[in-house]
């Protein structure tokens, strides 16, 4: 367990200078870490994770704490909770105080525009590797793809969205 800690600090660590745009961004070097590099569990082990942490109130980055907690217990979820938000936060403390000086500048919305689509790139593949692990079959293809296609298309709330492919999902005995 403790060379679980050493890893998971490492892992979480790094992850923390990745996350721009948040947790989401950085899930599918989270999963490769946690079910391939590490064989700590499966891919739907994970998925089922990720799940019940967005389903929780508070901040996405909770499948870090609910991850450490399946590998360690208590130290794993303490552990890769700080390795999470602790790299990151002072880094965020230390270049606020730079880019703060520079809010003028031509190159500061250069980055600033430049970091958009870089950000939702990370997303779109979080998203596209958590349907790869979770859609087994045509009918929950079809769910997902009709879902996604909604939630971009239109201003459909992704709650109503949600429930209906709860409905379908029971109603075809999936």
């Amino acid at each position: 367990m403790r060379n679980d800690l050493g890893w998971l600090a490492l892992i979480y660590a790094q992850m923390s200078l990745l996350a721009v745009g948040g947790v989401a961004s950085v899930l599918p070097e989270m999963q490769r870490q946690v079910v391939d590099a590490r064989g700590w569990m499966s891919p739907a082990e994970f998925a089922a994770l990720f799940a019940l942490a967005q389903a929780a109130p508070g901040p996405n980055m909770m499948v870090s704490t609910l991850v450490g907690w399946r590998v360690a217990g208590a130290p794993g979820a303490l552990v890769a909770t700080l390795g999470m938000i602790g790299p990151s936060s002072v880094l965020t403390w230390a270049t606020t105080h730079v880019w703060n000086r520079f809010r003028h500048a031509a190159w500061r919305q250069k980055v600033q525009a430049g970091l958009v689509p870089l950000t939702i790139g990370l997303v779109m593949a979080s998203a596209a590797l958590l349907t790869a692990s979770t859609t087994h079959g045509w009918l929950p293809g079809v769910i997902t793809a009709a879902t996604a296609a909604a939630t971009l298309g239109t201003r459909v709330h992704p709650l109503l969205l949600l429930g209906a492919g709860a409905l379908l999902g029971v109603a075809s005995g999936g």
